[in-house]
């Protein structure tokens, strides 16, 4: 568990390692395409409001799988690991296995 406690309605994640494409003999890091990353749910924040003070709900939660943009959110790195903190509204979405 990270030492990481997010604030707001920010989520911390951690991103899932994926297989190195190679096409054509070139191996194509993850760094090269564009495209959505799954992320695991580290930790969630303490939650934000709206404009008329009312709570808003999580719609994650700590180990959810989702989708986040590649090059979205906050990075840090504690303890020789690499998370980032995105907020709620930036998660495009949570993959049901």
């Amino acid at each position: 568990m990270s030492s990481i406690q997010p604030l707001g309605d920010r989520v911390l994640v951690e991103a899932i390692e994926t297989e190195i494409d190679q096409i054509g003999g070139i191996y194509l890091p993850d760094s090269a395409k564009e495209k959505p990353k799954e992320s695991k749910v580290v930790a969630l924040g303490t939650g934000g409001t709206d404009n008329d003070g009312n709570k808003i709900e999580f719609h994650v939660a700590a180990g959810d799988t989702v989708l986040t943009s590649q090059y979205g959110g906050t990075e840090v790195k504690v303890e020789d690991k690499e998370y980032k903190i995105y907020s709620q509204s930036e998660i495009l979405a949570v993959i049901k296995k």
